[in-house]
């Protein structure tokens, strides 16, 4: 997938085929008062995670980029939640379970990112 010059996870692409693959996925089902909400919610926040890496990739600080990576943090946990949602009262499980172990991977990379951010904001002061 990579040379040795390349990161092996680019999370810009990353989170933009996410939200790309979340939309197609979304469009596939047959929209109803019922579900139309859950679906537009999950859109929004799905895509927001991409979004948000993009800005704290060019942050203009590391307090900035610690925002907007929790930002990221919490888009992708609201996503678990909207697609679990789905999951449960639609008929396309499968791509959504797909979709949803990759939130929760973002997730959990978004986690670790801002831990490890923190982490070197307090080894900095002393």
């Amino acid at each position: 997938m990579s040379n040795g010059n390349t990161k092996k996870y680019d999370l810009k692409e990353r989170t933009f085929l996410f939200s790309k693959n979340l939309i197609f996925s979304l469009k596939k089902i047959q929209r109803n008062m019922t579900n139309q909400n859950l679906i537009l919610q999950c859109i929004r926040s799905g895509t927001s995670i991409g979004a948000n890496y993009h800005e704290a990739d060019g942050a203009e600080s590391r307090k900035d980029f610690e925002h907007k990576i929790g930002i990221c943090k919490k888009e992708a946990q609201e996503t678990e939640y909207w697609l679990r949602l789905l999951i449960e009262t639609e008929v396309h499980r499968t791509e959504l379970e797909k979709l949803y172990k990759e939130a929760e991977e973002l997730r959990k990379i978004f986690v670790t990112i801002s831990l490890k951010s923190k982490a070197n904001s307090l080894e900095i002061r002393n």
